[in-house]
């Protein structure tokens, strides 16, 4: 028995758990309010995909006569194969069957419906990937045509990471979805009520408490209640997360409230902490949060206690997830989006909110982007410490809106100093503070892939979106994670408010020439959107903007409207995103613009070279004085030997650095060289933190000149094989 149910709804992601209830877990302990979770997405896909359950569906699929299209016949057809492999493949997918790559790999292995039509482009697409990877791609598209037959012959809503996405997005009415709900469940909502009615039995909760990320879970989340509703009247029902924290601020249908009890936005440990005191003692004050009054909707925010600082929220706690069943698939051949489903990564957080919380499209004004405060890098490690321990995972995804800099060093140096070994991504702004230095910094720490937004290539555009970046800025920030072998996506988008046909071509062409020269690994391109809680959504007449603005009772967020341009930006979508996948894998470069595009488009005005040309600044041989020195590499081997000319004898030190990728040698006079080995001593991560300053005074306590030598060709090479300035 206990006192919270937490439950993520179907469906999210398959490889890796969404983060919310493991964050919400984490905080209940450190109030001694127990709680129980559990990601009924997952265990909805595996009660759904293995052999039982579809032999089920093919027979319904049979007696309802829904098996029409070409595609769901062959599917039918091949029923028995289908029926014989795919628990095999469930068990592969879960890393617990790997020998089965060989067989997955051969020709004839597994029945192919119409997903493995693309499989002519497989070898270019996905090029010598290794057999593994190969697998896990066929074993994909292997589910995705069931998918596709699922779809088609028993649940039209069904999709992998969403289920009955379209009744909640932009729902302005609850009407449509309330409707829905009042049919008959579908088989979906069998198994996951069924999966439901079990863990109730077991976990026994006074309040269940649904986090919905995304509209996609929104459905699930709303019938689940309705059962708990219909089964157990004396269990109250909460809902928080990122769907209800950016739709539903404008909630006023007292409809949704046969469903739940109460309805929290933004940070959810305070007012949950409240919800369940309410709920304990039947009264209370409550905070951001809405409930049933008088039958209105009334949004109750009475606490005065103030939100917990994110040292107080305690560590994320994975454990009554089943982390060893969750499955990794390859579903494209997107560098960043294949990072995203494959594999199974534990999420945190480096700072709650944007430290830059600028950007005119973005919902800057919502708490969880506009508040914004940093976790210490020591109290970071430590929940990165006790993750890899409770999960057995050193995987790490920080789901930043956009990781800080000064953050990402401080936690790269203590991983450094604790001499742990740790995988990590994360989202960041392409912004000047990344030098070259700290992405090598970055990347020894574990860091192996970073996503941002260019958005439109276009330095009008920037400046108008107030992103703080220029597009030479972009290509310098991309080149120094690229050169320290970080991977790179970028976020790109079309159809920002005033932007022209002409600005839509150059940017496509600034984006040719980033992915050209190699700085770019990855990116997608999404049309912009209008929404409700972003600068250019509270003050659309400042960009140009004619909002379609409908009477909410229910969700706002997303809002139609209509550029003053009168372009109809859409039809970029397809050429834009063509262009896109040909750059990803190297070719198409040489192409016109035009051929990328059924439509005339005018000649890009971007000069060929202009990336190229922005990689060509001087370096300048200047250090703050403020600056840390850092030196990651090993210490040398060292002879000392002396050299004669001109009848002068001296001592020198030939010192030799190795890496685990080569090996670099330097000879320094022998004074200046011990001088250089007791420093880099010193500057080792795991000692107190030096200044160019100090270092600069050390040095000339001993000898003169220190420019002369810290410009010298010896130090410079050794700036390139981990002497590192910050």
């Amino acid at each position: 028995m206990k006192d919270l149910l937490l439950i993520t709804p179907p469906f999210t992601q398959l490889n890796t758990p969404y983060p919310a209830t493991a964050y919400i877990k984490g905080f209940l302990n450190t109030k001694g309010i127990s709680s129980f979770q559990s990601d009924l997405g997952i265990e909805v896909i595996l009660a759904l995909f293995n052999k039982n359950t579809f032999q089920k569906l093919f027979e319904i699929a049979y007696e309802t006569d829904a098996i029409v299209s070409e595609n769901t016949q062959r599917v039918y057809a091949l029923r028995q194969e289908y029926l014989k492999t795919l628990d095999a493949i469930i068990l592969f997918l879960q890393g617990k069957n790997d020998t089965l790559a060989r067989q997955l790999c051969t020709d004839n292995f597994l029945p192919k419906a119409s997903r493995f039509e693309q499989l002519d482009d497989l070898e270019w697409a996905f090029g010598t990937m290794g057999m593994q990877d190969k697998a896990k791609h066929l074993a994909t598209l292997y589910l995705e045509d069931l998918s596709d037959f699922i779809v088609e012959c028993i649940d039209p809503n069904f999709g992998f990471s969403r289920y009955a996405e379209r009744l909640g997005r932009s729902a302005n009415s609850f009407d449509e979805l309330y409707n829905h709900l009042n049919e008959e469940p579908t088989f979906i909502d069998e198994l996951t009520l069924a999966i439901l009615k079990k863990q109730l039995a077991e976990v026994q909760p006074k309040l269940v408490c649904f986090s919905v990320p995304f509209p996609g879970n929104l459905y699930s989340a709303f019938r689940c209640a309705q059962f708990i509703k219909a089964n157990y009247p004396d269990v109250k029902i909460a809902m928080g997360g990122g769907f209800p924290n950016t739709e539903l601020r404008s909630l006023t249908d007292i409809r949704v409230f046969e469903f739940f009890d109460f309805i929290s936005l933004d940070d959810g440990e305070l007012p949950l902490e409240l919800v369940h005191q309410y709920v304990t003692n039947g009264e209370g004050e409550l905070k951001r949060t809405f409930i049933i009054e008088d039958n209105k909707v009334v949004y109750k925010n009475d606490s005065k206690q103030q939100d917990y600082k994110q040292q107080e929220v305690g560590t994320p706690d994975y454990s009554d997830l089943q982390l060893n069943n969750y499955i990794s698939v390859i579903e494209i051949a997107n560098p960043m989006h294949s990072l995203w489903s494959d594999g199974r990564w534990n999420k945190l957080t480096m700072a709650h909110g944007c430290y830059w919380g600028k950007c005119t499209f973005c919902d800057i004004s919502l708490d969880y982007i506009k508040i914004y405060e940093p976790v210490a890098a020591s109290l970071l490690v430590d929940r990165v410490e006790t993750l890899v321990e409770q999960t057995g995972e050193s995987g790490f995804h920080f789901v930043d809106e956009a990781a800080p800099p000064s953050l990402m060093k401080a936690f790269a140096l203590e991983i450094l100093k604790r001499n742990l070994t740790i995988t990590w991504w994360t989202n960041i702004r392409f912004e000047k503070n990344f030098t070259q230095d700290l992405c090598f910094l970055l990347k020894a720490s574990g860091c192996i892939a970073v996503s941002g937004g260019l958005e439109v290539a276009s330095d009008r555009l920037l400046k108008l979106i107030d992103k703080g970046v220029t597009v030479e800025q972009v290509a310098q920030v991309t080149r120094n994670f690229t050169e320290a072998n970080i991977m790179v996506h970028s976020y790109l988008m079309y159809g920002y408010p005033t932007q022209t046909v002409q600005e839509t071509v150059d940017s496509l062409e600034m984006v040719r020439q980033l992915f050209e020269l190699g700085i770019i690994q990855s990116g997608f391109w999404h049309q912009f959107a209008l929404t409700a809680h972003s600068p250019v959504g509270l003050h659309p007449e400042e960009y140009g903007v004619l909002p379609d603005l409908k009477n909410i009772s229910f969700a706002n967020n997303d809002i139609d409207f209509k550029d003053e341009t009168g372009i109809d930006h859409s039809i970029f979508s397809f050429g834009l995103k063509k262009s896109l996948f040909n750059f990803m894998h190297g070719i198409g470069f040489d192409m016109g613009l035009q051929e990328w595009f059924d439509f005339e488009i005018p000649p890009s005005t971007i000069l060929p070279d202009y990336i190229y040309d922005c990689l060509q600044q001087e370096v300048v041989l200047k250090t703050k004085p403020t600056a840390k020195v850092v030196f990651i590499g090993q210490l040398p081997l060292v002879q000392e030997h002396e050299k004669k000319k001109k009848g002068m004898t001296w001592k020198q030190l030939q010192m030799y650095f190795h890496s685990t990728s080569g090996a670099y040698e330097i000879t320094v006079d022998r004074e200046q060289g011990q001088w250089l080995l007791e420093s880099l001593e010193k500057l080792r991560p795991e000692n107190k933190p030096t200044t160019y300053a100090q270092l600069k005074k050390d040095f000339e306590a001993q000898f003169e000149d220190f420019e002369l030598f810290w410009y010298s060709k010896q130090v410079l090479g050794l700036r390139e094989h981990g002497l590192l300035i910050l």
